[in-house]
């Protein structure tokens, strides 16, 4: 049996021996990227690296990165989809490219983890009218001794990737698949046979899509390696489950012990798993700074919990029992030589479950109680969605309600009720605005330097020297942040910082860019939050004597290119965060 840990060190090693850089994984909710609520994909945090922007590391890097996808909720039940998974990740910033990528990641398949490659499949893009056929990745899959017949030609919809977010970086993939099943290996690879199972994937990031989804070639051609940690652990322990291996089961054994049911009983499989996948990414959240609420980060946090807890009621677990305890330290557990940002925050983690749990333990019966009085053969949309409005419950519970009932959905007036709440269920996989990390339009950059010059300014003015950033989201027509102060900023203390602002503008003061360790850019008295999140060389920005700030950017040459300044909005974001949104006319 291999081991999580041993995995991901064969994993870095290997390229590390490659000559890539190891990195560290970011955090889950996205810096200055408004395009999606959490880093859903290794690549989401380079983005500005594989866009032509030089990496401190150079062009060869490598990570093991936390991730966050909500777009296939309803999937997790099932024995291999999961709301938080780890993600290896291998990249050339304009580098080696095809045939190199390919070669490598057989080799590290077949030579590291010794996986026979008779029971490997590939799959390649067949073209279209933006890129051709990849004929470069067939001839790199035959020359490393995969048979044709073992190669699938497939569209854009099985093998394209990207961009992230709604405009990016994007181009061809090929992917690598395993036979996971005892039955004889078949001579031709049918990538519809789900005995087949994805190993990993090369993206070939040759173009930029922007928000009309034309395509441009990128300055640079980039690989991005992605493979998950989960299926990869499974399948080299030869398991058809990915919550049997070690990363799930002590999870799932606190489960079979408060619930005194078993796991390998089928009625229980489904419940089991959606109680341990959701509670494990609310514990990462929660680590990461996200705290349950009713928009954005906070949303999808408090929908996967309610969710869990609905569940923790189909397996009868008695209200008295304390389910979060038990899984928080199993989780703290499993992740204890990774991610110290867990046990760092064991106790904010427990309260916040447990005042979520409370909550919902309040409405939860009397949600119940409507929904039976309101169920008929025909119920109107609007009721259905009076469950969420008033009683706090998941869309998808309500769903699910219902189709456990077998009761009919207005689902027309349903819908109409739903798209008022739309950007909550969906912005965290299909993202919310038109621009982010990807977006180096004129106007986004403009803004981005920008709210460096407003945090200073904030700081100045309410002579608040730990003031910092919450929350940053930018796109070409304003800019929104979010930082932490306790009361509502005075029309002087606007008009004040609204003015230093334009006053710095005015000066027409270069914004300079250099390169250090984390440690150095400390001692130079840079802001940022130094928890052994940076990578070992980070860029930091510096406006004359007023701003000097960690960030990956984008960012104008001079401020006189801003033009002015001008505060919108002031208000209130959540308890102890204020936000403010301004523009530049």
């Amino acid at each position: 049996m291999i081991t999580r840990e041993e995995l991901i060190e064969k994993y870095l090693s290997y390229f590390e021996s490659k000559k890539h850089a190891r990195i560290s994984s970011a955090s889950l909710v996205p810096e200055n990227d408004p395009t999606v609520l959490f880093t859903t994909a290794g690549m989401h945090p380079l983005v500005p690296f594989l866009l032509g922007q030089s990496h401190p590391l150079g062009k060869r890097i490598c990570n093991i990165q936390k991730c966050i996808r909500t777009g296939d909720i309803e999937e997790v039940g099932d024995n291999c989809h999961h709301t938080f998974f780890e993600q290896m990740g291998n990249w050339s910033l304009g580098d080696y490219f095809k045939k190199d990528a390919i070669e490598m990641t057989f080799e590290f398949i077949t030579k590291i983890l010794k996986i026979p490659l008779n029971k490997l499949a590939g799959s390649i893009f067949e073209g279209d009218n933006i890129s051709k056929k990849d004929d470069e990745s067939l001839h790199a899959l035959v020359s490393i001794g995969l048979p044709k017949e073992k190669i699938a030609i497939l569209n854009k919809k099985e093998n394209w990737w990207g961009p992230a977010g709604k405009v990016g970086p994007c181009g061809p993939d090929s992917e690598i698949f395993y036979w996971i099943s005892e039955k004889p290996i078949p001579k031709i690879f049918d990538p519809k046979n789900k005995n087949w199972m994805e190993l990993g994937n090369n993206v070939f990031m040759e173009y930029n899509q922007d928000i009309k989804k034309n395509f441009t070639l990128l300055k640079q051609k980039n690989v991005d390696f992605g493979g998950g940690v989960e299926r990869i652990l499974a399948a080299l322990n030869g398991i058809d489950d990915n919550y049997e291996t070690e990363i799930w089961k002590p999870i799932i054994q606190e489960i079979e012990k408060l619930s005194n049911k078993k796991y390998h009983e089928e009625e229980n499989k489904k419940s089991m798993r959606i109680i341990a996948d959701h509670l494990k990414a609310a514990i990462f959240m929660i680590a990461d700074g996200v705290t349950p609420g009713n928009s954005e980060q906070g949303y999808v946090l408090r929908r996967l919990i309610r969710r869990a807890l609905r569940y923790s009621k189909i397996l009868e677990i008695a209200t008295e029992k304390d389910l979060t305890t038990p899984i928080v330290e199993a989780t703290i557990k499993i992740y204890d030589d990774t991610y110290p940002e867990l046990d760092k925050n064991r106790i904010k983690i427990i309260e916040e479950l447990n005042k979520e749990e409370n909550k919902f333990e309040k409405t939860l019966d009397k949600g119940l109680k409507i929904f039976d009085k309101l169920k008929s053969e025909n119920i109107s949309g609007k009721n259905a969605f009076l469950l969420y409005q008033s009683y706090g419950f998941p869309i998808e519970i309500t769903k699910e309600l219902a189709e456990e009932n077998k009761i009919k959905i207005n689902k027309k007036e349903f819908e109409e009720e739903l798209k008022k709440h739309q950007k909550l269920s969906q912005t965290a996989s299909a993202g919310m605005f038109k621009s982010g990390l990807a977006d180096n339009s004129e106007q986004t950059t403009k803004l981005h330097t920008s709210a460096h010059l407003l945090l200073s300014a904030l700081k100045k003015i309410l002579n608040k020297p730990d003031l910092h950033q919450k929350g940053s989201n930018i796109n070409p027509e304003r800019l929104r942040l979010d930082f932490n102060f306790d009361r509502k900023l005075t029309d002087e203390e606007k008009q004040e910082v609204e003015d230093l602002v334009n006053e710095q503008i005015n000066k027409s003061i270069p914004v300079e860019r250099e390169e250090m360790p984390p440690k150095e850019a400390k001692e130079k008295g840079a802001t940022g939050i130094f928890d052994g999140k940076y990578p070992d060389i980070v860029s930091v920005y510096t406006i004359g004597n007023f701003s000097k700030e960690i960030c990956t950017g984008p960012h104008v040459k001079n401020l006189k290119e801003l033009g002015k300044f001008k505060i919108k909005k002031e208000e209130s974001s959540s308890s102890g965060v204020r936000r403010i949104k301004a523009m530049l006319e």
